[in-house]
């Protein structure tokens, strides 16, 4: 198993997790991920344009804000993208120094107090991050449900202290503009479920909008496949059932509108569905896989 370099217990408000990367888990999320390949290699190029050539990004003011928002439903594998991007970037830059992951929990930045939210939000972009650009070559910052953060002004509940709604958003565009400029090794995947609720500001300044659907038939057959060869990784039993490319591609179709999460948890599912598969997960057939995609 490998080691989590998750530091949970990070003291900057708003950040859920750091990591310096390369390290051991090597390009875990970016392997595990299925998307259409047209998207990964537009993200990881453009992700290597920003960070390996910053200086020259630099002398040219507003050439590129090094902003990328994912979008789609939720279970499409934004954020485990995201974190993969920054683990195959910093070992493709890693002859220039190592790179540090940040990830942000935006939920926790909006405060009931009037003006906490923009104050919060303020240290975040105006102090934390600038700090962490000093100590680290290539600094990616991930933050998650986007939405929650810059959150729509023209659209914004008026129950729900508009003013600071207004103001955190305005903090957030300003903090990202100043953050951007200050900041040329900064990268920041943003992600969102509700591309409609950002505000238009956010949304305009970022070089690259990738959508993410929910898989087609032949990419869940492969979240399927991946799915068995990692169990059989455990119980070599599970062997066949992770080579029989005819079944995947069955309950695919089986499955389909799943995203996916669910796709990736199937065998899991089906698993702990009877007592004797739940103790004896090598016993698990082809009907099970069935069983469980038709519940």
């Amino acid at each position: 198993m490998a080691i989590d370099h998750h530091h949970h217990s990070a003291p900057i408000h708003g950040v859920s997790a750091q990591r310096i990367l390369p390290d051991e888990a090597g390009t875990r999320n970016w392997d595990r991920i299925i998307v259409d390949e047209r998207i990964k290699s537009r993200l990881l190029s453009h992700a290597l344009l920003a960070l390996a050539h910053e200086k020259e990004f630099y002398a040219l003011p507003g050439a590129l804000q090094r902003l990328v928002i994912l979008s789609g439903p939720p279970g499409t594998g934004k954020t485990t993208l995201a974190t993969g991007l920054a683990e195959i970037v910093s070992k493709e830059l890693a002859d220039r120094g190592d790179t540090c992951l940040v990830e942000i929990n935006p939920h926790v930045l909006p405060s009931e107090m009037l003006g906490e939210s923009q104050r919060n939000v303020a240290r975040l972009l105006d102090n934390s991050l600038p700090e962490l650009s000093l100590r680290y070559p290539h600094v990616v910052v991930v933050i998650d449900e986007v939405e929650s953060f810059a959150v729509r002004r023209s659209s914004a509940s008026f129950e729900a202290n508009p003013i600071d709604v207004h103001r955190a958003s305005d903090a957030v565009l300003e903090g990202m503009d100043r953050l951007m400029k200050r900041c040329p090794n900064v990268l920041v995947v943003a992600t969102t479920n509700f591309p409609a609720a950002i505000d238009e500001a956010f949304t305009s300044r970022a070089d690259l909008v990738l959508s993410l659907e929910i898989p087609d038939v032949e990419t869940a057959a492969k979240i399927i496949a991946l799915s068995l060869e990692e169990l059989a990784g455990i119980w070599p039993e599970l062997e066949s059932l992770a080579a029989n490319s005819e079944l995947h591609h069955q309950l695919a179709e089986a499955c389909v509108g799943w995203d996916g999460r669910q796709l990736r948890r199937l065998p899991l599912k089906a698993m702990s569905d009877r007592k004797e598969l739940a103790l004896n997960p090598e016993k698990l057939t082809p009907r099970d896989l069935f069983a469980a995609a038709s519940m």
